[in-house]
């Protein structure tokens, strides 16, 4: 894939705030941008960088995302889920605000 270089200034910004690029094996056609365990697909297409779909949880090889459960909330993937304890809820919403910080058009 060829990036311009305000594609590349973009992922540039996000590593530079602390985001690690990583693949995940269901989602090859977008990199993934991971910091403290949560995960944003990033879709470069287009002559543009923007997230694809909801911000999730890294849990084993796929993307948790928030439910809503009797219980209270959870990231779930398929059978496996971690608790939305209201530390791990702080972390999400910091995680979204600072990637839609930096992926926003200027």
């Amino acid at each position: 894939m060829d990036l311009t270089p305000s594609q590349v200034a973009t992922l540039e910004k996000l590593l530079q705030a602390g985001f690690r690029f990583v693949t995940l094996p269901r989602y090859e056609r977008y990199v993934g941008a991971e910091r403290d365990g949560f995960v944003a697909l990033i879709d470069a297409s287009g002559g543009e960088v923007r997230p694809f779909g909801q911000a999730g949880y890294l849990l084993g090889d796929g993307l948790a995302m928030l439910v809503e459960r009797e219980a209270g909330q959870a990231f779930v993937w398929h059978t496996q889920s971690v608790e939305a304890t209201p530390e791990l809820l702080a972390v999400y919403e910091r995680f979204r605000s600072e990637l839609g910080n930096l992926l926003k058009k200027e």
